[in-house]
């Protein structure tokens, strides 16, 4: 706990952009032979999230010995920084590990993020967390309502009186499914919620144990991959001016369609609803540090390891970096896009 205190502790000089700069590189370098642990919630193994930020925590860290960033073997992360991945129940359950200081970052949706920030939603009735900031938008997410192919269920309003796994406590896809019913005119106790992880959520769809599931995540999703691979399954399209009422009422989401192909049986886009993926920092994690998580990030080795891990990795882009995240970004982030000519991007990103 030693090392993690003197991470979260560590100051800068108050002398101005270039002693703080300075700074994060004395840091780094004095901490060269003393590491530092950085975790990272993400999500369930089956997801994106688990993933994008097993992707992430190898590409940030810097293990004491490595050659320099371009040498052959060398790290671009960041020097005397171990950044370890941890699974989770997801982008609920990773803010609050962040709040209680159980994680110093994780992923989520950014609506999650925002209704954290400002006390709603599943945040209702506690104290906002207004210590979360950003580090970046990542990619773009998608809610997915699977049903059996021979389903009767046409629509999300078709739902009414099944069973339908809304995911496990402490995921974001219970906030957007009890969103998405609301819009369609139904709430909680017209469906049965079953409160399962994917992969199971997946067997009991296979056995015939419920009528529908949803995940929300970044396609394509691995778990609904090998449950079409084993019953043939429908996406509900989420669309019409049930959708479009969503959208304009809750600004995170976007109409946008999840791509045909992606999935056994399912060869044409479906029409659905996206959030962003957003990477959430501690706001007393020091600004030094911040900036240099930030620049290991945008490493052009960064972005390769991440377009050939995952499909979703493609989509992390710096010029999205500041778009819809709901929170105030951190100091150090602001600061790393403010000197790499993105002046215009404010330290609060508003949807």
């Amino acid at each position: 706990m030693l090392t993690r205190r003197r991470l979260l502790t560590s100051t800068l000089p108050a002398a101005g952009m270039a002693a703080a700069g300075l700074g994060g590189m004395r840091w780094a370098r004095a901490q060269s032979q003393d590491p530092v642990f950085f975790r990272i919630g993400t999500g369930t193994t089956g997801g994106t999230y688990f993933p994008i930020g097993g992707i992430i925590a190898g590409a940030i860290s810097g293990p004491p010995g490595l050659p320099p960033c371009g040498s052959a073997g060398g790290s671009c992360g960041v020097s005397g920084l171990i950044a370890v991945a941890q699974a989770s129940a997801g982008s609920i359950d990773n803010i609050r590990r962040i709040r209680d200081g159980e994680f110093e970052s994780g992923l989520s949706q950014a609506d999650v993020a925002f209704a954290a920030y400002t006390g709603e939603g599943p945040f209702a009735g506690e104290p906002p967390v207004t210590s979360l900031r950003a580090i970046a938008h990542l990619f773009s997410e998608f809610v997915h309502v699977v049903v059996p192919a021979d389903s009767p269920a046409q629509s999300v309003a078709d739902l009414k009186g099944k069973r339908v796994s809304v995911g496990a406590e402490g995921s974001g896809t219970i906030y957007d499914i009890r969103q998405i019913l609301g819009a369609y005119g139904l709430t909680q106790t017209d469906v049965t919620e079953v409160y399962e992880r994917p992969e199971p959520s997946a067997d009991l769809l296979a056995e015939g144990g419920l009528d529908a599931m949803v995940m929300t995540g970044g396609p394509p999703l691995g778990v609904i991959a090998d449950l079409a691979r084993r019953r043939p399954v429908r996406l509900l399209p989420i669309t019409g001016p049930e959708a479009e009422a969503l959208v304009a009422k809750v600004p995170f989401f976007a109409q946008e369609p999840i791509p045909g192909g992606l999935y056994d049986g399912i060869a044409a886009e479906v029409p659905g609803l996206s959030v962003g993926a957003i990477w959430l920092v501690a706001e007393k994690v020091p600004e030094a540090t911040v900036y240099e998580i930030t620049r290991a990030l945008w490493q052009k080795s960064t972005l390769d390891l991440l377009a050939a891990g995952h499909p979703r990795g493609k989509e992390v882009s710096i010029d999205g970096a500041a778009r819809g995240l709901g929170v105030p970004l951190h100091p150090g982030a602001a600061r790393y896009y403010a000197e790499h000519a993105m002046l215009s991007l404010p330290a609060k990103a508003t949807p």
